[in-house]
């Protein structure tokens, strides 16, 4: 499953496409120029049960080394994957 990725500078989105309609996203805003605020996460069910929502937030995750930046997670599906996983929380 492929993860899209849009940002504008001051909103983004990862989101997954699913024969040709938005089948899930995680939206986040810029907080200053090195951080950002994950917001909400939204999947169909057609992807449930394939981790659609936790290949988003590691997604992000790997946005936010590359960027060198940090993510706050305030959506609760969001928090919870960073809690769950240890290895992940040097973005926190």
């Amino acid at each position: 499953m492929e993860i899209l990725h849009e940002d504008d500078g001051q909103k983004g989105k990862f989101y997954i496409l699913e024969n040709g309609h938005q089948a899930a996203e995680m939206t986040y805003t810029w907080a200053g120029t090195d951080r950002i605020i994950i917001d909400h996460t939204a999947v169909d069910p057609v992807l449930r049960g394939k981790n659609a929502g936790k290949q988003m937030v590691m997604k992000s995750v790997e946005f936010a080394r590359q960027k060198g930046i940090k993510i706050i997670p305030l959506c609760p599906f969001a928090n919870s994957v960073f809690q769950k996983s240890p290895e992940i929380r040097d973005v926190l």
